[in-house]
């Protein structure tokens, strides 16, 4: 593991490669909309947005497949937290880990439960669906797919539509995790 994710792992960070921006960086759309997303999450600043808002049309584009996949999916929102929890975990990014571990538990993912997710699929406890979720996530992280038997067990739980958004989910928080490390972004719960 590298020194950079050792100090992810353990809460610290570096600084900001790209710092997040304030109304003049942002713009006036994008800066309401950080601005909205910090209330939403109880901080004066939603880092994230503060950051990525500053790509000023690229964060407009971004911005509504984010969302869906996180609250307007086909996958059930405590499957797509399952997934999200996995996919930072198996990253060591602490910044998507603070904020899904939170929005989690308001899904039905207590803290046990998500326990069992970074344990993986082998943690007592967890149904079959839940196993072969993890599974899923861990081959889609680490080998770019996922295997015949993998898949086939996935479909025995979820349709088509739903596997397909699986797979731009994990894409999705994959490809954040590591922008979010990448760039450095600031914890927004950095006790």
């Amino acid at each position: 593991m590298s020194s950079s994710d050792e100090r992810s792992r353990e809460g610290q960070t570096s600084p900001a490669r790209i710092p997040p921006g304030g109304f003049k960086e942002l713009g006036p759309l994008n800066w309401a909309i950080a601005k909205v997303g910090a209330r939403g999450i109880r901080r004066p600043r939603f880092s994230l947005m503060n950051v990525l808002g500053r790509h000023r049309s690229l964060f407009l584009v971004w911005l509504p497949l984010s969302a869906h996949l996180l609250y307007a999916g086909k996958l059930s929102r405590r499957d797509a937290e399952f997934v999200i929890l996995r996919v930072g975990h198996l990253r060591g990014c602490e910044y998507e880990l603070q904020q899904h571990r939170r929005l989690a538990r308001s899904r039905g993912l207590d803290k046990l439960t998500q326990d069992r997710i970074f344990t993986g699929p082998d943690a007592e406890g967890l149904n079959d669906r839940e196993r072969i979720l993890i599974t899923a996530t861990d081959e889609f992280v680490v080998t770019r797919g996922v295997s015949p038997e993998t898949w086939q067990q996935l479909a025995g739980h979820y349709t088509k539509p739903q596997l397909i958004e699986f797979c731009l989910l994990a894409a999705q928080y994959d490809g954040l995790a590591a922008t979010i490390s990448t760039l450095q972004v600031p914890l927004d719960f950095p006790d």
